[in-house]
């Protein structure tokens, strides 16, 4: 078989393309059609673990999407900031350190063809290829090394649909000149106009609609209203985070390029009183900027009586039950700006006066003594203390899916003693006691999680906790959400709000 291909380009970051992407995915899966996502480059510090390696968090629920199993041909290059001149290079999965080395300039061409390869596969497999782009297909500066845009869609003779988000204003604008900069064969490629969220009477948006189509022949196929709150998580960093309370923003339907997924999002329904009382829990997650798969953390902010924040600032945590310390793709910068923000001095506070405190990955590297290293991987520093463990950052990167479960636990966390777990582990680091100081509690096997001797301070290296059933039922009472449903409902509203006909003729 050769799969028809839809690609999804955006005029901008945040425009919806992995959100619309997913629903696709579904779409045309309830369709009975055999179907895989891809994206040729991905820039994002979330990541999921597959067979054979990494791929990034949007292409996993992509695929589970639409009902395939996640691999690392939907994302062959995932790029990891780890600074904002340098990011590390995953190729098919695994850590490439030549090609982290490189200029971006310099490493395009040399990985189209690992690039173009996965791509032909998956086509050869399958009935459809959703592909998504990254950023805009018309940033000019970059054309001549592009490898995600325009020159995938030639290559899979791909129809696409260009999405924008209407929110920000200057929507049709965006949608003109993004068209304009393309060249013509280019343009031709193009079957849609998507406006994304949308708010108030679409009555409104006339005259525009026919007079772009009159002006680039390409019809708006939809317009997606604003839809807080559907399920997605998070797959960007902290830049896709709502700002702090008190400042402005627009925000939407999450996923890897649009916000709103955090219950606190700004222009987000405001938060309703917690049930259940004793129940309650105000969880704060600090959010630092080199943050790591803060989409694990999705699922606490649909609990019933949780009320989860983002937070940059140590007054933040004020009134926080639980503060926690999520992954890093570079923790000792991350711990430096933790402390020039004063949040180490809040923390140590909270951790005092009996709060709970949870740090995952780089959050658990973070809370104990000492950062070190020898190999130049991350950088040597002081830990804040709170746990009793050195850890060394080794070249080999541990990137594997595990299953455990929890040994006894005190106060805090008692509730999770003996509890199984399954999550994935992505790092460099390596954990142990410090051998000068009293013992730590481990908590989980193989170096895996600690907590302090009073109960309130929990370390782990398990990515996913809060994705795992027998961990929210533990914790909160709560059943996990059911992905099938969100996926569902993502499909559900593009079918409701597309122009009759237009989902099947992009694969006719």
């Amino acid at each position: 078989m050769t799969a028809r291909c839809v690609m999804v380009l955006g005029t901008t970051s945040g425009a919806g393309k992995s959100w619309l992407a997913t629903a696709l995915c579904r779409w045309y899966a309830r369709r009975g059609l055999k179907v895989a996502p891809f994206k040729a480059q991905n820039m994002s510090n979330n990541a999921r673990v597959v067979a054979g390696g990494e791929i990034g968090s949007a292409q996993y629920f992509q695929a589970l999407a639409a009902r395939a199993a996640p691999e690392v041909r939907m994302n062959p290059l995932l790029l990891k900031p780890e600074r904002d001149t340098h990011s590390q290079v995953v190729l098919l999965g695994r850590v490439d350190e030549a090609l982290s080395r490189r200029s971006w300039r310099g490493r395009s061409a040399s990985v189209w063809p690992q690039v173009s390869g996965a791509l032909d596969e998956l086509r050869a497999e399958n009935d459809v290829v959703v592909i998504e782009g990254a950023g805009s297909p018309a940033e000019i500066n970059l054309k001549d090394d592009d490898i995600v845009n325009m020159r995938v869609a030639l290559h899979a003779d791909a129809r696409c649909l260009l999405v924008t988000d209407i929110d920000r204003g200057g929507a049709f604008a965006h949608l003109y000149g993004t068209w304009a900069l393309l060249p013509e064969h280019e343009r031709a490629l193009i079957r849609g106009f998507v406006l994304n969220k949308f708010r108030g009477d679409a009555t409104l948006l006339a005259p525009a609609p026919q007079l772009l189509q009159e002006l680039t022949g390409i019809a708006t196929v939809a317009t997606l209203p604003m839809w807080w709150n559907h399920g997605l998580p998070e797959e960007d960093g902290w830049y896709s985070l709502p700002p702090p309370p008190g400042e402005g923003g627009g925000g939407g339907a999450p996923g890897a390029q649009a916000g709103g997924a955090v219950a606190s999002g700004p222009g987000a329904p405001p938060p309703q009183p917690s049930p259940g009382g004793g129940g309650s829990k105000n969880i704060a997650i600090v959010a630092y900027p080199r943050i790591s798969n803060l989409d694990e953390f999705q699922p606490l902010a649909h609990l019933p009586g949780v009320r989860l924040r983002w937070v940059r600032s140590a007054g933040e945590l004020e009134g926080a039950d639980w503060v926690v310390l999520p992954g890093s793709k570079h923790t000792s910068s991350d711990l430096a700006w933790l402390r020039e923000q004063r949040i180490d001095r809040a923390l140590a506070a909270h951790a005092q006066r009996g709060g709970a405190v949870l740090g995952v990955c780089g959050g658990l590297q973070m809370l104990g003594e000492a950062l070190v290293d020898p190999h130049g991987i991350d950088g040597n520093a002081p830990g804040l203390g709170l746990l009793p463990l050195v850890t060394q950052f080794e070249p080999d990167k541990t990137v594997r899916r595990t299953q455990a479960t929890f040994g006894a636990l005190r106060g805090t966390w008692s509730a999770l003693s003996g509890v199984p777990v399954s999550g994935y582990e992505i790092r460099h680091g390596r954990t142990a006691q410090h051998p000068a100081m009293d013992a730590g509690l481990p908590v989980l096997p193989a170096g895996l999680g600690w907590q302090n001797a009073a109960g309130n301070v929990l370390g782990v290296y398990l990515h996913g906790l809060f994705e795992d059933a027998n961990v929210l039922r533990a914790l909160f009472g709560a059943q996990a959400p059911d992905p099938d449903r969100v996926f569902d409902n993502l499909a559900d509203f593009i079918d409701r709000h597309f122009a009759a006909g237009v989902l099947e003729e992009l694969i006719r």
